[in-house]
Order: structure tokens, then sequence, then C-alpha cells
């Protein structure tokens, strides 16, 4: 799957409904292990870095570093980098989900939201990651579960239809690019971790003409953007035709557009020293 470029923008034109699930994440991490010294923490995929910030509030004290792997996401992160109130700092460098490999004992929590799912076999890199722990750090994480809902099904089944599928038949992920609850948990607690796992599933209220496209050109569909990019009037068809099938899907009610959202949460504290 080619990488798909990330526009900032439209991808914080729904902040409030996208940050909900790193909230929920956050408040299920424990106290982090660090006495007498500054906390490590690493976003893995910080992308705009406007959660991020949230855990320099909540450690206030941490050297928290945002990474990512899309220079246009880490430009708009760098202008909220710097010393933070606590004394500690937070940063952002570059970095890609698929080959990071932190040395032994570097982070008292390694966080990921919403990025594991573009990173094809992520569970293989499960052991380097714990290894980058402190003996009882954290790592916790947050992936899309709904790769088999309308929204992603419907655009799947047209990239791979005749008039598509020559340009975009192997530009998307299935509903294989996550993993189950449990599935997760196995792994990480053969890792010699205590682990939390769970999903939820949010019922975003959407306002506006389109919603659920206009959040889709934010993440689900960038991909097919990308490979389109060179071609205003095929983006403008593929686009036309999607609208059409996601209006069907997802009619709008008298108080809007009801949006349900799956998502997969783990939080794996590192017991065994």
């Amino acid at each position: 799957m080619p990488a798909a470029t990330w526009d900032p923008q439209q991808y914080l034109r729904h902040a409030d409904h996208r940050s909900r699930p790193f909230v929920d994440l956050l408040a299920r991490v424990p106290e982090l292990p660090a006495e007498g010294r500054p906390p490590r923490i690493a976003d893995l995929g910080c992308g705009p870095g406007n959660v991020t910030r949230l855990l320099a509030e909540r450690w206030p004290a941490a050297h928290v570093t945002g990474f990512d792997n899309s220079p246009a996401m880490l430009a708009g992160a760098d202008e909220l980098a710097g010393p933070t109130g606590g004394g500690g700092r937070l940063d952002f460098a570059f970095a890609d989900a698929a080959d990071w490999t932190p040395a032994p004992g570097t982070y008292d929590l390694i966080l990921s939201n919403a990025t594991l799912q573009w990173v094809p076999g992520h569970p293989d890199s499960f052991p380097a990651w714990v290894g980058a722990l402190v003996p009882g750090g954290t790592f916790a994480f947050q992936v899309p579960g709904n790769f088999d809902a309308p929204s992603h099904v419907l655009m799947r089944d047209l990239a791979a239809s005749p008039h598509w599928r020559d340009r975009l038949g192997d530009v998307l992920r299935h509903a294989d690019a996550v993993l189950s609850p449990g599935a997760y948990l196995d792994r990480l607690a053969g890792l010699g971790c205590e682990v939390d796992a769970w999903e939820t599933t949010y019922q975003h209220l959407l306002v506006g003409e389109d919603p659920v496209l206009d959040w889709v050109k934010g993440t689900g569909l960038r991909p097919v953007l990308t490979a389109l990019a060179d071609d205003r009037a095929a983006t403008e068809e593929f686009v036309a035709q999607y609208r059409t099938l996601l209006r069907e899907a997802y009619p709008p009610t008298a108080h809007g557009t009801v949006f349900p959202f799956r998502r997969v949460f783990a939080v794996a504290r590192r017991t065994d020293g």
C-alpha cells in the first residue's frame, strides 16, 4: 500500500471527536514508574500534536517526544514544541512506526493513538517496544476497529470496481489491518505484561453537509486521494461516486448524521522487570 500524504487542517476538522478515544485511553494509563528523574514518554504517530500535548499536561515534568513520518503533520506539531510548565519539555521528531526501534529501557510510556492500523504486521514490533520500557513502564494504544463499517466497505468496493481497480485496487487497507482486543491481550501478556484490552463503539453525531465524507477525507480516504493526486478529474469523479454511497449508508437525521465508530484499546504494563 503506497504511503498516504496528510492534510493536518482536514484532519483537525473533527478534532473533538478524534480526541475522545485518546482521552479515554489516557485515563486508563497507570502512574509511571519514574522516581527521582523526569519520565520519558513517546507518542508514536503524533500527527499534528494536538493530543500529544495532553501527555505533557498530565506529566508536566516529563520529556515527551511525538514521532511521525509525515512532514506536513510534524510542521504543524512543531508549533507546540518547547518547555512545559513543570520543567519538562515537548518535542517532535521524524520516525516511521514500521521500523521504529528504540533502545531497551528507554521509556516509561510508549503510546500510540490511531496509528498502528497503518502499519502492516505491527504486532511483530511489540517485543521491541515492550523491551524499550523500563520495568513497570506502559505501552498503550488505540486503533480504529471499523474496517467492516459501511464507510470502509463502500470505499474498498468502489476502489475495486472495474472502473477504478487498475489505479486503486491495492491502495486500501482491509479488515485484517487490526486485531481483536483478545488477540492483542494474548500477544502482550505473552511478553510479560499485565494487560487491559477492550473495545468501544462511539456514536458520533456529525453536522454539516456530507459529514462522513468530510471525516474520511482526513483519514481513511487519504490513500485514494494520494493515488489520484495527479488527476483532478479522476479525484472529483471518485469522490462524487463515494459521496452518493455514503449518503445512502449514513442518512442525516433531524439532529445530525450518526456515525458509529468502533475502536480497540490496549494498555500493557511491563511486569517482568
